[in-house]
């Protein structure tokens, strides 16, 4: 754990990101994309990357990986993000975020990289033929969100962990030049009912993009017949809703539903229970494809219009990466001065 004080004094930053591979999903809508319009609309300063970097470390089409960044930004801001107030930009478009990673790269250890439990998860038993950039992405993800010197990041429960690293290796710079308050101790924003939503096909699993069943999640691109479809197909179990939270132990594809109602309505899961408790699926699921139909067909809808114009998509990117870049260059230029580079 970081034990260092947050001496930082600099402005507030919101920094956060994604990946452009697969579809975003109703998952990273709730889970993410609202906490990032709510951090939008409170005025701070916000930067809202695709991490076409991290997307690299993987087998990926490289002559897919333009269109891929354009649908990630469309799905942005089709969800809210607004770029004449958040930049929108692709990670690679900013050279700094490689440099600083580079000089992170020589302040984190070994150790702690190793103890990531996310490189595990990824590699399984064959961690020897990943690659590199898999087992260092976390200190890439680190210089993401310190080259802003960004202050805080919405962040899921499983990328906390990556968080602290991130706070790790600044307070080791800063011990080790003696800088103290170059960089902010970024702190994680974790709010909102639907920060974690499950697989519609197996409640104990996260919903992914990766997943082989496109049945598993709701994508921002569905339109209302296929929204409705796979909720109705959505596995449950025999037993009606309970009536109180308790009642969902040992119930996860029950309690993911009701989740998603949840966060979807904007209300609490016990208020949900109290209007369907006793219930069965048969009329709480028709209750949820309404609900999920209100509330995703404008963003398709406006995801479709927006992927209608990719240069407008383009030039969108070309200004959240100037915006970005003029934020990025004095923190690289610093850290650059600091570890006695030339120039």
């Amino acid at each position: 754990m970081t034990d260092a004080a947050n001496t930082y004094s600099g402005p507030q930053r919101i920094l956060s990101g994604m990946q452009p591979t697969g579809q975003l999903h109703l998952g990273n809508y709730l889970g993410a994309l609202v906490n990032w319009v709510a951090l939008q609309e409170r005025g701070a300063e916000c930067f809202y990357c695709i991490v076409d970097l991290h997307a690299i470390t993987m087998p990926h089409d490289p002559k897919a990986l333009p269109d891929a960044v354009r649908s990630a930004a469309a799905a942005y801001m089709a969800a809210g993000v607004d770029p004449s107030r958040s930049a929108v930009f692709a990670q690679s478009a900013v050279p700094a975020h490689a440099e600083l990673a580079w000089i992170f790269q020589c302040v984190a250890r070994l150790g702690w990289l190793e103890r990531m439990t996310q490189f595990k998860d990824k590699t399984g038993k064959d961690a020897e033929r990943a690659s590199v950039g898999i087992f260092t992405y976390p200190v890439l993800q680190a210089a993401d969100i310190l080259v802003y010197k960004a202050t805080h990041v919405p962040v899921g429960e499983d990328q906390k962990q990556h968080l602290e690293l991130a706070r790790d290796i600044a307070a080791r710079f800063m011990r080790e030049f003696d800088c103290e308050g170059a960089f902010p101790l970024p702190e994680p924003v974790i709010q909102g009912p639907g920060a974690r939503i499950m697989s519609l096909r197996d409640g104990t699993k996260k919903m992914s993009k990766s997943d082989e069943s496109d049945a598993s999640r709701i994508n921002l691109v569905d339109d209302a017949d296929t929204i409705a479809r796979k909720i109705k197909k959505a596995k449950t179990d025999p037993e009606p809703l309970p009536e109180t939270a308790e009642g969902l132990q040992n119930r996860p594809e029950a309690a993911n539903l009701a989740g998603i109602y949840a966060a979807l309505a904007g209300t609490s899961l016990e208020t949900v229970l109290t209007e369907f408790g006793g219930k069965g699926f048969g009329v709480f699921k028709p209750a949820l494809a309404d609900l999920a139909v209100a509330k995703l067909a404008p963003i398709s809808a406006e995801y479709r219009r927006l992927t209608g114009d990719p240069a407008e998509i383009d030039r969108i990117l070309q200004r959240g990466a100037e915006r970005a870049r003029a934020v990025a260059a004095p923190v690289i230029a610093e850290a650059k001065k600091i570890v006695g580079f030339w120039g």
